[in-house]
């Protein structure tokens, strides 16, 4: 009596459809936010840019004086740098802010949210970077318990 034998392709082909799943499903989330992916897939392995650079999260308790749209000086600087860098470079940047301080004493966190935005979009500005090259993308301003406002900082494609 004789054993019966698999056979080996099985194994192969099942390997062959779960990379190309994998594929498309890459291929259809880089369709809507290829910055986002890219950023997602440096982490993942262990890449990630270092902070100060564009890609990097930041807190903006580290950016910005408390409960104010005021850029520290060391801020200011690498924000006019990042602007000009993107400007040599033809590139837009894109300000993801996301959460907020309920810590404000003269605004509300939405305010704060969004002038904070634009406070890091003049500074970009002020590096040589063109207003039509800065986009800023509030997507929650939802207060997330104690991780406060995060901005994320991407050098994208000009156009």
């Amino acid at each position: 009596m004789t054993a019966a034998r698999s056979p080996r392709w099985a194994v192969s082909f099942a390997d062959l459809c779960l990379l190309l799943l994998g594929f498309f499903i890459l291929l259809q989330v880089r369709n809507d936010r290829p910055d986002l992916l890219s950023a997602g897939l440096r982490s993942a392995f262990g890449t990630a840019p270092a902070e100060g650079v564009a890609g990097a999260t930041h807190q903006a308790a580290a950016l910005f004086q408390p409960g104010e749209a005021v850029l520290t000086p060391a801020a200011s600087a690498m924000l006019r740098g990042l602007g000009a860098r993107a400007r040599a470079d033809r590139k837009a940047l894109r300000i993801i802010s996301q959460g907020s301080d309920g810590g404000a004493r003269r605004f509300d966190r939405w305010e704060l949210a969004a002038a904070r935005a634009a406070a890091i979009g003049r500074a970009a500005s002020a590096g040589g970077l063109a207003e039509g090259d800065i986009e800023i993308a509030l997507p929650t301003t939802q207060e997330r318990a104690g991780k406060g406002q995060n901005i994320t900082l991407l050098l994208v494609p000009a156009g």
